[in-house]
C-alpha cells in the first residue's frame, strides 16, 4: 500500500536541492508539504491534510541528516582540472571493441593526456583531449557516432584508499556540484581517483564547489 510517507520520500529523493535543504534544516516544511499535496492527493486518489503530509516530512528530514552524519570522510585533495577534453559517444559494436585498442596507441599519457572509455551496454563513450578528436574519428570511420561533444574539463579529486570503502562519499561530492546547477557530463571513477566531465562555462563553478568540499567555510 502506497502511503504519505513512500510518496514524500520518493519527492524528496528526486529533487537533490530539497533534500540538501532538508539536511541543512533551511526550509519551510509547512510551505513544502503545501507544494507537495497536490501531488499527492493525485497519486493516492482522495484528499490529504497538510499537516499529514508535514509531519512525513519532518520524520525523513531526521532520517537524511542522519545519514549525512554518518558520512566521516577526510576530503582533503587536490583539484586537477583538465581544458580542452571532448565527449564521443558510438554505438557499441564488436568491431569497435577491436578499434578501441588503437586509441591507447595515440595518446600521450607521458604529457599528462586523458583516456576514458566506458562501456555501456548498448553504447560506449569515449573522453579524451580535443587535439585526438580527428584521429579518433578517423579511426572510428566506419562505426555509428552519436554525439560528440567539445569544450569540456575535467576535474580530478585524489583520496586516499578509504574513498573506495566509504559509503556516501560520491554522493556527497556530486550534491555539492549538483548544487551549483552544473551539468555532469561524465563521472569516473577508480580505487582512490574522482573525475567529473563538465561543460567548459561551468569550470570555475565547479572547481570552487568541490574547493568547497574541501576547505569547509
Amino acid at each position: 500500500m502506497v502511503t504519505i510517507s513512500h510518496i514524500v520520500q520518493k519527492l524528496v529523493d528526486d529533487n537533490v536541492f530539497i533534500q540538501e535543504s532538508m539536511s541543512q534544516n533551511i526550509i519551510s516544511y509547512a510551505y513544502l508539504a503545501e507544494k507537495f499535496k497536490p501531488d499527492i492527493e493525485e497519486i493516492i486518489g482522495k484528499p490529504v491534510k497538510k499537516h499529514a503530509i508535514e509531519m512525513a516530512l519532518r520524520r525523513y528530514s531526521d532520517q537524511i541528516k542522519n545519514k549525512h552524519e554518518t558520512v566521516t570522510f577526510d576530503y582533503s585533495s587536490d583539484i586537477i582540472m583538465k581544458t580542452k577534453i571532448c565527449d564521443i559517444a558510438v554505438l557499441r559494436s564488436h568491431s569497435l571493441l577491436i578499434k578501441l585498442k588503437k586509441l591507447y596507441d595515440i595518446v600521450d599519457f607521458e604529457k599528462g593526456d586523458i583516456l576514458n572509455i566506458i562501456q555501456g551496454s548498448s553504447e560506449v563513450i569515449i573522453v579524451t583531449n580535443e587535439r585526438y578528436k580527428n584521429n579518433l574519428i578517423e579511426i572510428l570511420k566506419d562505426e555509428k557516432i552519436l554525439m560528440i561533444e567539445e569544450n569540456l574539463v575535467s576535474l580530478t579529486m585524489t583520496f586516499s584508499k578509504e574513498f573506495f570503502y566509504t559509503p556516501g562519499v560520491i554522493f556527497n561530492i556530486i550534491r555539492n556540484v549538483a548544487w551549483e546547477n552544473i551539468n555532469i557530463y561524465e563521472i569516473v571513477s577508480t580505487n582512490t581517483e574522482l573525475t567529473f566531465i563538465i561543460n567548459k562555462k561551468d569550470a570555475m563553478k565547479g572547481y570552487k564547489a568541490l574547493e568547497k568540499l574541501i576547505q569547509p567555510q
